[in-house]
């Protein structure tokens, strides 16, 4: 499979290499030659030099034969326009942005991409680290708008069905129960036990709720 990089900042640098390290052929284009040192050392694949805009460039970077193509600049519009470029006009099936700003996340949701903003997602992140150790986040599908997080299920909650802990939030929806080290499809009348781990999925929000209801301190 062929993927394209624009841009090789530690970001694409990184992204380049991990593609590379599993049998993927990757062309890296940036316009600063010095830029291409960042790869590492066992890197293979290929580079063009250039302006990423420029249809010679992509055309150099075999624009035409990639499956795929990620736009990892720290240029929102730059990322936008080139993706743009490849999903209508060379039909590139698997395009991702990435979103450097994140005032400028609006504008690139309007063209329907796949957006990965770091930014957002490592404050979200952080905030959640910070300010409680009673929920972790183990998966997230987007961009933090909706995870998978595990929760502990303490003592008060043992005997209980989980149909009382999903009836009293609207913004959560269970995953998966571990217990005694095996999962399984937890139903609405499954008995919860004390120690076990219920992995949903949730928002901000509504792990925060969860979590309340679990301690007892819902409003």
């Amino acid at each position: 499979m062929n993927i394209i990089v624009v841009g090789c900042g530690r970001i694409g640098a990184d992204l380049a290499y991990r593609l590379f390290k599993q049998d993927y052929k990757v062309t890296v284009i940036d316009n600063i030659p010095q830029s291409f040192e960042r790869l590492n050392p066992d890197f293979h694949g290929r580079t063009v030099e250039g302006e990423a805009l420029s249809r010679e460039v992509l055309e150099r970077a075999n624009i035409s034969q990639a499956n795929g193509l990620a736009a990892v600049t720290n240029s929102d519009t730059l990322n936008a326009v080139v993706a743009h470029i490849a999903r209508t006009i060379y039909k590139i099936p698997n395009v991702v942005v990435r979103n450097y700003d994140p005032n400028l996340r609006p504008m690139l949701e309007a063209f329907g991409f796949q957006i990965v903003s770091s930014t957002a997602w490592g404050a979200q992140r952080t905030e959640e680290l910070l300010s409680s150790s009673s929920h972790r986040s183990v998966f997230s599908p987007g961009n933090g708008e909706v995870e998978v997080y595990e929760l502990n299920i303490p003592d008060t909650w043992s005997g209980r069905e989980l149909s009382e802990l999903f009836n009293k939030s609207n913004e959560c929806l269970p995953v998966a129960l571990t217990r005694a080290g095996r999962s399984f499809l937890p139903d609405q009348v499954t008995m919860l036990e004390a120690g076990d781990v219920l992995a949903i999925s949730a928002t901000s929000d509504g792990i925060v709720s969860l979590r309340n209801i679990l301690m007892g301190t819902e409003a």
